[in-house]
């Protein structure tokens, strides 16, 4: 299988990179191929919604941003992860923003998504899961799964194995 990882953090080193690398041993561990299309250091402006999309461009948005490296990533993939820190209840701006402009497309390939995200708190999933699970009925996609992790437990070896494993596992 095909994943792609959308790596919203800007801390390359930080909890969710480290997840997500974890995840990706896991994965290619099983088999799978996985491209970690780090998001959170990339310049992608949200969708300005002009339709040029929709009317002149034939799929192709107007804006010739870092989203032009991410489209390809989106067309080739079985499973998309998104994976981001939470940032007042939601994804981060990078992310938000890569995920409106899946609108340019007709839509990512994948028919699984999952979703790792980090927080200190652990009362802040409820808005961005939701948000999740409106993606992926949008696409008329499966939720293959959700890992949180928050506190110590980002950095814990428990947490680290429950990641790897859930790579492996798909």
């Amino acid at each position: 299988m095909k994943i792609t990882v959308l790596q919203g953090s800007a801390r390359l080193g930080g909890n969710t990179a480290r997840l997500v690398a974890k995840f990706k041993e896991g994965a290619e561990s099983a088999g799978h191929t996985v491209e970690v299309v780090n998001v959170g250091i990339m310049k992608i402006n949200g969708c300005i919604g002009c339709e040029y999309c929709h009317t002149k461009g034939n799929g192709e948005c107007v804006q010739k941003d870092d989203m032009q490296k991410v489209y390809p990533a989106l067309a080739d993939c079985d499973l998309l992860v998104i994976a981001s820190p939470v940032y007042y209840w939601s994804f981060t701006g990078q992310i938000q923003s890569t995920i409106t402009r899946f609108y340019a497309p007709e839509k990512p390939k994948a028919t699984k998504y999952a979703m790792i995200i980090t927080s200190h708190s652990p009362n802040v999933y409820d808005a961005i899961t939701s948000q999740f699970k409106d993606v992926v009925d949008y696409f008329g996609a499966e939720s293959v799964g959700i890992i949180t992790a928050n506190g110590d437990e980002r950095t814990s070896a428990e947490k680290l194995k429950e990641v790897f494993d859930f790579g492996a596992n798909l």
